[in-house]
């Protein structure tokens, strides 16, 4: 079932933006606030992830290797200017991979979807508090 690639796909992608995201808070900006919601949504998103690769074994779906978009790399993607930059791209990143999997996991989940609902616009929130913060003066 391919709609398990897709599902896969997004959480992989998800949870590394927000990775990213959760190192420039810690390492970077020093700030535990922020640093303590991030990585609890990173966790409460892994939980998920782990009950739908129970039901949908998503691991077997995964292939890399033939995936028609690993070549493609934009040029805005390959370029940074700074780390405000970076965390907005990473930020957009999480929201779009949670959009994907709110709308795929109606299919078969809906009180996932609902969580990935919900996620996303916890994310909306972190980044306008980070961003805040940054043009506050942060680090």
């Amino acid at each position: 079932m391919k709609i398990g690639r897709l599902v896969d796909a997004n959480f992989n992608r998800a949870r590394e933006g927000m990775r990213v995201i959760e190192d420039i808070i810690r390492f970077l900006m020093d700030d535990q606030e922020l640093l303590v919601e991030i990585k609890n949504l990173r966790l409460e998103l892994g939980e998920i992830n782990s009950v739908l690769d129970e039901q949908l074994h998503l691991i077997t779906h995964r292939d890399t290797i033939n995936d028609v978009g690993t070549e493609i790399t934009p040029k805005a993607e390959q370029e940074r200017a700074d780390i405000k930059s970076l965390l907005i791209a990473n930020f957009k990143r999480v929201q779009e991979s949670l959009r994907v999997l709110e709308e795929t996991l109606k299919l078969f989940n809906i009180e996932a979807s609902q969580k990935c609902k919900t996620f996303r616009y916890q994310t909306y929130e972190l980044e306008y508090q980070t961003m805040k913060k940054i043009n506050e003066g942060g680090k």
